[in-house]
């Protein structure tokens, strides 16, 4: 009953614009209270002219606000405006569709959102404007709303997340006392996602809020920063719906290497823990990352994860996905990687007897035209870097080839005696 009051009253009410400056302050809160009110999309019977009334009076605030001198209004009325952001954004989530794959089904878009885009719109106006004073404002947009906002980050509704991203991202400039709460609340996040859930629809969006947030740390990184890197990022990597936000996660990871190259030890020793071998797709995604990893990455670093490192390589060059192998192999078209980095003259003596076999292996007759080439031309690179050092790889390879023959011959004559007397009883 109540709501068809307000519903009422408002059509009643005049523009603002045509307002005099004295009564438009009060007119303004008795916009925003009515603008409180809330619909259900859902509901077959809504009455269509009330949503409609509420919408072009959304609007209205917007323009206004966006006026010059519109914008004093936001510390005149900073309760009144913080309750209705909170009635109209701060909702209980729908129940996820069940089965839902990000990667391939199409997202449940918010029903409410001719609403609630524009009142995202106002409040984005609201945290941006110069007006608004942060010490005033940081006990109304506190902690608790902040909570709220990191939660509605997983609406299935990809608009919603977006202006949530924008929304937060301003929040986390303004209020400097909330920052520490809003990394920490990203984090648990994270740790749902990753430890229980691996379900949350905003992975990628917080992520890109943190791309920009880590670009700002301070060096040398804080403690707290470091173990956000192993606890949370490095972990991301391990999901099975990483594909989703990897290139965000890409990104706020090489953001810590060009920070600090140490880092680069947890970063690639945590990928080839996580390495998903049984999936192409995100293996060749993995291998461009390790790309971006591999060109920040020091001499010290490197001779830290060198036999993993090298191990992880050997493995992809032998993998059966020509896709896998090829993505390897473009690793030496890489000029910085072949000159200075882990691939050049001054490492081959510790990667080539490693590579070496699925090298040789690939540069016979891969049916892969393009592999067969790429391992060709690996080969004559280190054949020109060291043919001593060639060599005897090729001669070391050739006898464990050699032996390993000898020995499975010996497994099948095992065998063929072993059936014969399985016969003759």
């Amino acid at each position: 009953m109540i709501r068809h009051q307000k519903i009422q009253e408002l059509k009643d009410l005049p523009a603002l614009k045509d307002t005099s400056s004295q009564k438009r302050d009060a007119l303004f809160r008795q916009k925003l209270d009515l603008c409180s009110v809330i619909f259900n999309f859902d509901d077959p019977d809504l009455d269509k002219r009330s949503i409609d009334i509420k919408r072009r009076t959304l609007l209205e605030l917007v323009d206004f606000v966006n006026n010059a001198g519109g914008q004093k209004v936001f510390n005149e009325s900073m309760e009144e405006i913080m309750i209705c952001v909170n009635k109209n954004i701060c909702r209980s989530l729908p129940p996820q569709t069940e089965d839902f794959d990000p990667e391939e089904d199409e997202p449940v878009l918010e029903p409410s959102w001719p609403h609630l885009q524009v009142m995202y719109e106002f409040f984005l106006r609201f945290v941006v404007s110069a007006e608004v004073n942060a010490k005033v404002a940081k006990k109304h947009v506190d902690q608790k709303f902040c909570l709220k906002l990191v939660e509605l980050f997983d609406s299935e509704d990809p608009r919603e997340r977006d202006y949530l991203k924008t929304i937060l991202h301003r929040i986390y400039g303004k209020f400097m006392s909330h920052r520490s709460f809003i990394r920490k609340t990203i984090q648990y996040v994270f740790y749902r996602f990753i430890y229980e859930t691996e379900r949350h629809n905003g992975i990628a969006e917080l992520l890109e809020i943190l791309g920009s947030i880590i670009n700002g740390f301070a060096m040398p990184l804080k403690r707290e920063h470091l173990q956000f890197l192993t606890r949370a990022l490095v972990p991301l990597h391990k999901p099975k719906g990483v594909a989703v936000y990897h290139q965000q996660l890409s990104y706020c990871v090489t953001q810590y290497v060009e920070k600090d190259p140490d880092t680069s030890v947890p970063i690639v020793t945590g990928l080839v823990k996580f390495w998903p071998w049984a999936t192409s797709a995100k293996t060749v995604l993995f291998l461009n990352e390790l790309e971006e990893i591999l060109e920040l990455m020091g001499p010290d670093q490197l001779e830290s994860v060198a036999p993993i490192l090298y191990n992880c390589i050997k493995k992809c060059l032998a993998s059966e996905h020509f896709q896998v192998a090829e993505r390897t192999l473009f690793l030496w078209n890489n000029e910085h990687l072949v000159n200075v980095g882990c691939l050049s003259r001054a490492h081959a003596g510790s990667i080539l007897p490693i590579i070496y076999g699925p090298l040789y292996k690939n540069s016979l007759g891969h049916w892969n035209g393009t592999v067969e080439g790429l391992a060709q031309n690996v080969l004559k690179l280190y054949m020109d870097y060291d043919m001593t050092l060639f060599d005897k790889c090729s001669t070391e390879y050739l006898k464990q080839m050699e032996q390993q023959e000898e020995a499975d011959t010996m497994i099948s004559k095992q065998w063929e005696e072993i059936e014969t007397a399985a016969l003759t009883k």
